[in-house]
């Protein structure tokens, strides 16, 4: 029987055929790596600016100029103030697209957000402050005019900022001392000096630590008297706005004076009983939600959209964050602005809620 040959000897080429691999040395992997994260990098950076970008910004005025305001921001007030999901939660929404951030002395936030924005700018998720809008406020208890710079210098060292974007005067009223309870007590509670506090209000924006003064929770009237010696009117009056709480009377006094407003509590709050689907303002609203796809909540921001006012809903949730920002490309029609008019009012913040009935609190609660 021939002995068969075997195949190397027919075909010593044969191990050509399959090549092993070269193997690739370990600089070039590290090289391989970075270049790869890079490109992802730069494409989640345009993924990030192009939705930032969808969000719609108005215009408000210093006095001396005028400035872009996105109209959605994230606001922070929480309870309790935990630091950390707040830093985390104000990542995610600056990785959503989120440029507006509205924090406060006494929520405790500014803190966390400072070391967000830190982060953001240190991580490459946006290239510098300038990108963010940055609200703030003077506390009641720095309400006197000797504290007022002090106060906004606090802020600042909190939020690791040079400047802020907007500074609030808090609530027309004064707190004698610290908080150390709540309800605060009526013998603490006293008047502001409003013209007083403003010139140093002025102070602050002439100075460079905040590009834009205003004022919060203030009734037509007490705008009105700051605007009667005011040398830089406020540029925005935050004030608790909704489709149960419509401020249709302050929307047209601020219109006509260039006054711009910005919502707070405008998906509700926690006097205001959302959740009972019984209610019949909520049946409005989920009718109007249901036909169009949308939820209660997207409906409540675009109707506010839809007055011209930009709103600082708090949510810490990331897909409710996301749906928030989902309210630009659709609109509500006639028939439904005219049934969403026609809801029971009923506000959901009230200054009695933190500080005990006093003449003042009362004036300052029906004039609001």
């Amino acid at each position: 029987m021939p002995v068969m040959p075997k195949f190397s000897e027919v075909c010593p080429r044969y191990p050509l055929l399959y090549p092993k691999k070269k193997s690739i040395p370990n600089s070039a992997k590290q090289s391989q790596l970075v270049i790869y994260r890079q490109t992802q990098s730069a494409k989640n950076l345009q993924k990030i600016l192009a939705m930032a970008a969808t969000v719609p910004k108005v215009t408000i005025s210093n006095g001396s100029q005028t400035m872009l305001l996105p109209v959605i921001g994230l606001g922070t007030a929480t309870r309790p103030q935990v630091s950390e999901t707040t830093k985390s939660a104000i990542l995610d929404a600056i990785k959503i697209g989120y440029r507006h951030f509205d924090t406060a002395f006494i929520y405790g936030s500014e803190q966390p957000l400072g070391e967000a924005i830190a982060e953001a700018i240190k991580t490459g998720l946006i290239k510098s402050r300038d990108e963010l809008f940055i609200t703030s406020k003077l506390w009641c208890s720095f309400a006197s005019p000797e504290l007022v710079l002090p106060a906004i210098k606090t802020s600042l060292r909190n939020l690791q900022l040079d400047y802020l974007d907007l500074f609030l005067v808090h609530w027309p009223l004064k707190i004698s001392g610290e908080v150390k309870r709540l309800p605060i007590p009526k013998e603490t509670i006293f008047p502001i000096d409003i013209k007083a506090v403003w010139e140093v209000m002025e102070e602050c924006q002439n100075l460079g630590l905040t590009k834009a003064i205003g004022v919060s929770n203030f009734s037509t009237r007490r705008l009105d008297e700051l605007l009667s010696f005011a040398k830089i009117p406020p540029s925005v009056n935050q004030v608790e706005m909704s489709p149960l709480w419509q401020q249709k009377d302050l929307r047209e006094f601020c219109q006509v004076k260039g006054i711009h407003i910005t919502a707070y509590s405008p998906l509700g709050s926690r006097g205001a009983k959302w959740g009972d689907s019984e209610s019949l303002e909520y049946k409005v609203l989920e009718e109007i939600a249901k036909a169009k796809g949308k939820t209660v909540a997207q409906v409540s921001l675009r109707w506010l959209y839809e007055q011209r006012v930009s709103f600082v809903p708090k949510s810490f949730n990331k897909d409710r964050m996301k749906q928030n920002l989902e309210i630009f490309d659709w609109s509500l029609t006639e028939e439904e602005l005219n049934e969403i008019s026609k809801l029971p009012q009923r506000r959901g913040v009230l200054p009695s809620m933190i500080m005990e009935p006093s003449d003042l609190v009362r004036e300052i609660e029906a004039e609001i």
